[in-house]
């Protein structure tokens, strides 16, 4: 068995013309994630209508969530949010100057 020492920060893409969605773990009911975006956003048109919940830290960069309600939340470094299952959200908006690295954990509540 290796067991992989791996830094959330580092191995980044240089090319990210497209979003990098990258599985760390998963199991029966969870999915850990990193992502990477810079400047990206989801389209203007349908939402985010997830089966799990969704807890979101961002441990690097920025980037605006937008929720159906109309409700905005900010998210920057060393903030998270629990995002229930079937609440429908999208990614308004990344910071296009750097990259913004999301750990998001997908699992059943």
């Amino acid at each position: 068995m290796v067991i992989e020492n791996k830094n959330l920060l580092k191995s980044i893409p240089t090319d990210l013309k497209d979003e990098v969605f990258e599985t760390l773990a998963e199991g029966s009911n969870i999915k850990i994630e990193r992502i990477i975006s810079k400047g990206h956003f989801s389209p203007e048109h349908g939402w985010y209508d997830q089966s799990q919940c969704e807890w979101v830290l961002v441990l690097k960069g920025h980037g605006l969530l937008e929720f159906e309600t109309g409700e905005i939340v900010e998210m920057k470094a060393g903030d998270s949010i629990n995002i229930p299952k079937h609440c429908q959200h999208k990614v308004k908006w990344t910071d296009p100057q750097q990259e913004t690295i999301w750990l998001a954990i997908f699992y059943d509540a």
